[in-house]
């Protein structure tokens, strides 16, 4: 009898995911041909007008399936509701979100998404440009993806799996609950932001309109990654003013901005904390854009550490030697200004680790080993958290961001959309209500408080 019901089981799932897969190829193909690149240099909200092309079709599918409280906010994230089925009073509700815009480190107009049918495990060439090719002994995740439908773009762009997959998954998801309302969960919240790849997709407003206790960004990678540790971070933005003049009345009186902000670079370490010298939970400190003229040049960095010490350090490093440039020429102007961006959401979840471990509950019930890990990088899961809503990230199978080289399986992404719907039913289920009461809009469990996330 028991074998019968696993079977059953079994099978109910393998149907579950392939419908999902035939859903999300189709919406993830429609999204990632819109253009969202974010703009840094903007100062809109959302920092692109092409981001509403997406958005504003996502609140059209939202209210069409039949969610309720569909809006585009102001500041440019899509929210909507997909009421509970159950009536206990003490469910909480649980938000899923993913960001629209792309990453404007590449190329992200004329996406060309290409589907290569049951990957047979050989080296995959992109036609626009031959040169990029996608190869398991390059990309050893990709050699586990055999008979798998993989998703790539033509060569010139990059593909935008990062997070139109994400988008994709919460959509699919959503259409599901929405049309299967005998399966059980509390009040369901759906969020897409806008501007996330420029560390703007928080707006000071979405902790609170977003209305939900805990949540779940869909931007992770590898099938089964769940996230609970992600680095702090901080810019710092560096200006220098020289002295400009004719070059042929130069002598003695020209300060090249440009040599000064050149020496500030090769003073910095080379060979240690810099991105392309570290892994694992090494920290470092990136410029990743300078531009100038001899009379005044700006130098953009980015500072990442899983610890605030350590980023402390890195700040202190970063204005010691712009300090010691300064003192090599009196007559330049040399600042360094540090904005703080985001901070790891370990600091709060790991005080209350219920998100999390639901999170690896539904996975193991579909049949998948979490992989926890610590991300080299944020989310907006990280500013919410730290705004007071816990979120950690979850998988959608994307893979080589931000470059021509990105890739997602279809079967990745299915898998992704079934673990959020078994995760939704288990934030359901007795055993999480068991001590949990209402106290106005707190909530506190018999044996212990419920974590102030806003503390």
């Amino acid at each position: 009898m028991s074998t019968h019901t696993r079977s059953e089981s079994l099978t109910s799932r393998v149907h579950l995911t392939s419908a999902f897969a035939h859903e999300l190829e189709e919406r993830f193909i429609r999204y990632a041909r819109i253009d969202t690149q974010s703009d840094e240099k903007s100062s809109t909200s959302p920092s692109t007008e092409k981001q509403y092309d997406l958005l504003r079709l996502l609140v059209s599918e939202l209210a069409s399936s039949g969610a309720q409280d569909v809006k585009l906010t102001d500041y440019g994230a899509v929210l909507a509701t997909i009421p509970a089925t159950i009536s206990d009073r003490d469910v909480l509700t649980i938000a899923l979100l993913a960001h629209v815009d792309t990453a404007p480190q590449f190329n992200g107009t004329g996406v060309k998404p290409i589907v290569h049918r049951n990957y047979s495990g050989d080296e995959i060439v992109l036609p626009d440009d031959p040169s990029v090719v996608l190869s398991p002994a390059d990309f050893p995740y990709l050699g586990t993806k055999l008979g798998d439908d993989i998703v790539t773009a033509s060569g010139t762009t990059l593909l935008g799996a990062d997070d139109k997959a994400g988008v994709a998954i919460v959509m699919t998801v959503a259409r599901h609950l929405l049309q299967n309302r005998d399966l059980p969960h509390g009040r369901i919240r759906i969020c897409f932001t806008s501007d996330e790849e420029i560390g703007r997709g928080v707006h000071d407003d979405l902790p609170k309109d977003l209305k939900a206790d805990v949540a779940y960004t869909l931007d992770g990678a590898e099938l089964g990654e769940l996230v609970y540790e992600t680095f702090s971070a901080d810019k710092a933005d560096v200006y220098v003013r020289g002295v400009s003049i004719h070059p042929g009345q130069a002598k003695d009186k020209l300060v090249n901005a440009l040599h000064l902000a050149a020496k500030i670079v090769d003073t910095l370490p080379q060979v240690t904390l810099t991105p392309e010298t570290t892994a694992d939970r090494d920290g470092f400190i990136h410029i990743y854009e300078m531009s100038g003229t001899t009379a005044s040049a700006n130098l953009h960095f980015i500072l990442r550490n899983f610890e605030l010490d350590g980023l402390r350090k890195h700040g202190e490093l970063l204005r010691q030697v712009c300090s010691t440039v300064q003192a090599t020429e009196p007559r330049a102007l040399i600042t360094c200004t540090i904005h703080q961006q985001y901070r790891n959401m370990r600091y709060w979840l790991e005080k209350d680790m219920r998100p999390v471990e639901l999170a690896q509950e539904a996975c193991r019930s579909i049949g998948i080993e979490p992989v926890v890990r610590p991300i080299r990088g944020g989310t907006d899961g990280s500013r919410l958290t730290e705004r007071g809503v816990p979120t950690p990230n979850l998988f959608t199978g994307m893979q080589n961001i931000h470059g021509p080289h990105e890739w997602v399986s279809v079967q990745d992404m299915a898998r992704a959309a079934e673990m959020c719907v078994a995760l939704l039913q288990l934030w359901s289920a007795p055993k999480v209500l068991s001590g949990v009461k209402r106290n106005g809009d707190a909530r506190l469990t018999a044996q212990e408080d419920f974590v102030d996330w806003a503390g």
